[in-house]
């Protein structure tokens, strides 16, 4: 079972954090500041960490920064009550995945917490294969017949999400959360064109094709 710890100042919030994510399958740990929060992770594994900015102790930025510091790569979803640009930046440059501004919407959150997890796994699992055809997340390529393609970042992690689940449908918003992120400004349409690029790529690849569903999005097909 995936386990989250969650970092939250305010007793009442965290418990109602606690209760949604156990509601939904989740394993979770609670703590009320960056510095328990760390010695948490220093002490149990963690696939997914849940924090505060705003914390007596030790705040989130530092608490992000010294776990990045130390090598850890748990994905972390920051929750604030401040809604300004700066402090959005400054939780990204000490290593946020993802961000939520207060008051939360707790059916959203565990919608991030999916999507953060799934792209966690796509980065962990660093390769995948369908026939023949070889997916290398260390260096974002394709080994295919005798033929090794190198991807733009955003191409290969389409291709990848899909070739990991054949024969799954996945709606062009769902590539767009998963691979672009929440916070993305870009539309619908420039999955579109991601999926051209690699339509033109692979498109004499014997062991899988891109699909279009109409009207609802693509998926990968072995054949």
């Amino acid at each position: 079972m995936l386990k989250i710890l969650i970092a939250e100042d305010d007793r009442e919030l965290r418990r109602l954090f606690s209760h949604v994510l156990i509601k939904n399958g989740y394993t979770v740990k609670e703590v009320g500041n960056g510095r328990e929060a760390l010695d948490s992770v220093e002490n149990d594994y963690f696939d997914l960490i849940i924090s505060d900015i705003m914390m007596p102790v030790m705040d989130g930025y530092e608490f992000v920064r010294l776990l990045r510091e130390a090598g850890s790569t748990t994905p972390v979803l920051m929750i604030t009550a401040k809604d300004a640009f700066d402090d959005m930046r400054l939780g990204f440059v000490s290593g946020t995945d993802d961000y939520m501004v207060k008051p939360i919407n707790v059916n959203e959150m565990v919608l991030r917490v999916g999507a953060l997890l799934r792209r966690a796994q796509m980065i962990n699992d660093r390769r995948q294969t369908i026939g023949d055809t070889v997916l290398e997340c260390d260096s974002f390529t394709v080994i295919t017949g005798e033929e090794t393609f190198t991807l733009p970042q955003k191409e290969f992690m389409l291709l990848y999400k899909m070739a990991s689940y054949p024969g799954k449908i996945f709606t062009r918003q769902q590539l767009m959360d998963e691979v672009w992120g929440y916070e993305s400004d870009s539309d619908t349409h420039t999955v579109d064109v991601h999926i051209g690029r690699l339509r033109d790529r692979f498109r004499d690849c014997a062991d899988f094709k891109i699909v279009t569903i109409r009207g609802v999005g693509y998926k990968v097909v072995k054949l």
